[in-house]
């Protein structure tokens, strides 16, 4: 909950910058708006590494947890009845760790996107739409990340042997078009579902804050943009 306030009130303060770059008002300078967004971004990204980094991150959570992949979902009822439950939850819980193990790498590289951002970039992130935050993000981080996740995704998913046999399985399953080629392999998988929860994070708590950011005015929007 302290992080879902978090993002809201530094998005708030992105709203607010976003009246500042586009309505041209005269106290404020594109440089101090871009100055104050790239403080709010700041604020959120630190807030969703912290909400989703942690234990139980991604797999406490219904609505980020990451499935099994598609093909072993349709299989997961025989596997079950064959006496492999245990070992199907046991590789659904290590996959989610492995991304929350993963993710709280992340702020690094999230904090130097946004030192990089210019003052076209601000304006077309205000100007962007619903997601440009998250597209924003996506595109100066997703290659970075990928590399700085998957070592830890690799290391996570060695601990347990079913890690080997996922492979193996999905790998066959691939061949006859059971299982998405991206989705044979499951650092790969884990990886690129790690990295579409952390960006989501960001996305739902943007667009939220676009749609009524009058419901989120907080201390860190006054206190950045409280002359406006």
């Amino acid at each position: 909950m302290l992080a879902r306030r978090t993002i809201v009130t530094a998005l708030t303060a992105l709203v607010t910058a976003g009246s500042a770059l586009a309505g041209g008002l005269d106290m404020f300078s594109d440089k101090d708006a871009s100055a104050g967004l790239r403080q709010a971004l700041t604020q959120g990204a630190a807030a969703a590494v912290s909400q989703l980094g942690r234990k139980d991150g991604f797999y406490g959570n219904p609505k980020l947890q990451i499935p099994l992949p598609e093909g072993l979902r349709r299989a997961e009822s025989v596997m079950r009845l064959a006496g492999k439950g245990g070992e199907v939850d046991a590789l659904h819980a290590a996959i989610n760790h492995a991304a929350e193990d993963a993710v709280s790498q992340a702020l690094p590289l999230l904090t130097s996107a946004v030192k990089q951002m210019t003052v076209s970039d601000a304006k077309a992130i205000i100007t962007g739409g619903d997601d440009s935050v998250t597209r924003y993000f996506r595109s100066k981080t997703a290659e970075p990340l990928t590399a700085r996740f998957t070592p830890t995704v690799k290391q996570a998913t060695a601990k347990i042997g079913l890690a080997q046999q996922y492979n193996a399985l999905a790998g066959t399953a691939a061949g006859f078009g059971l299982v998405k080629a991206e989705d044979a392999d499951i650092d790969r998988y884990v990886t690129r579902k790690a990295l579409d929860g952390l960006y989501t994070a960001i996305g739902e708590e943007e667009r939220a804050i676009r749609q009524n950011p009058a419901s989120a005015a907080g201390a860190l929007a006054k206190k950045i943009f409280g002359a406006l």
